[in-house]
């Protein structure tokens, strides 16, 4: 049976520490936009904040509806021999490219390349709710791909991603 608390406990800490893989759900009255998310692109502030760095990518379904509404539900599971989901419903804020706070931000990934990043999500945890994910499968985590990460730091390197974050800054209809 699941349990439900308000702020993260060192357990949960330790446990999306231990992660290669979340997931990251949203929606604004449209659809319902759900995306895997990887790197060391999330930091742990404190038990009721995340810090989020986040690369361009072909939609931004995210922020749209961050702006619209700013619920989001982020969720870590085990794939291992301890089997565990972890949600966490929060409240979304974006820091902009160029805006105040960003360079603050970028200062909390050591591997963080500013001029490749495309904002910063800084999520604010109002429920915390844990299940057994006994129904998820083992899996063998093999390696990073670095194709996003290399993609917009080659994109920032000739001048282009700006360009290209304006260009995708409204998600396709469906």
């Amino acid at each position: 049976m699941g349990t439900q608390y308000k702020s993260l406990k060192t357990e949960d800490i330790d446990f999306i520490k231990e992660q290669r893989v979340f997931f990251v759900a949203s929606s604004s009255g449209k659809e319902v936009n759900l995306s895997p998310k990887g790197y060391e692109s999330l930091k742990i502030i404190d038990s009721n904040t995340l810090l989020y760095m986040d690369y361009p990518g072909s939609g931004d379904r995210t922020a749209r509806d961050i702006r619209n509404n700013g619920q989001v539900t982020l969720m870590f599971t085990s794939f291992t021999e301890t089997a565990k989901i972890l949600r966490l419903f929060c409240q979304g804020e974006l820091i902009e490219r160029n805006t105040e706070g960003f360079l603050e931000a970028a200062g909390n990934f050591r591997e963080a390349s500013p001029a490749a990043i495309r904002r910063f999500i800084i999520y604010r945890i109002y429920a915390v709710e844990t299940s057994c994910g006994k129904s998820v499968p083992y899996m063998q985590y093999s390696g990073e791909r670095a194709g996003v990460r290399d993609w917009a730091l080659k994109k920032s390197l000739d001048n282009t991603i700006e360009k290209y974050i304006k260009d995708h800054a409204t998600p396709p209809e469906l």
